[in-house]
C-alpha cells in the first residue's frame, strides 16, 4: 500500500510540475487535493492509520528490547527506558497523544 501512495504521489507531483496546462489547472488541482485531506473519511482513515501504526512499532520495540535484554550498550539501555516512561505516559516524539 505504502508503495502504491507513493506512486500516485509522485504522478501528481510530475503532472503538476510537468503539466502545461498553466496556473489555472495547478489550482484546480491545489483545490482538489486540499477538498480531499479535509474529508472527514480521509481524516479518519489516516488517524486509523497512524494508531495501527503505534501500536504495531510499540510492539515490535517491546519484542526487541526484551530479546536483545543485557546485550545493549549502557547508553542505548537508557534510552530506551527514557522512551519505554514517556509511552508509558502517553506522549510520543512530536509531544503528542497517542489517542
Amino acid at each position: 500500500m505504502r508503495y502504491k501512495l507513493t506512486f500516485v504521489a509522485g504522478l501528481a507531483l510530475g503532472y503538476v510540475i510537468g503539466a502545461r496546462a498553466g496556473r489555472e489547472r495547478y489550482e484546480q488541482l491545489k483545490k482538489s487535493v486540499r477538498q480531499f485531506s479535509q474529508n472527514p473519511a480521509v481524516r479518519n482513515a489516516v488517524e486509523s492509520a497512524a494508531q495501527n501504526g503505534r501500536q504495531v512499532t510499540g510492539k515490535a520495540f517491546h519484542a526487541v528490547s526484551d530479546k536483545v535484554g543485557d546485550r545493549m550498550p549502557d547508553s542505548v539501555a537508557e534510552r530506551v527506558r527514557s522512551l519505554r516512561e514517556r509511552t508509558a505516559n502517553g506522549e510520543d516524539d512530536w509531544g503528542t497523544s497517542n489517542t
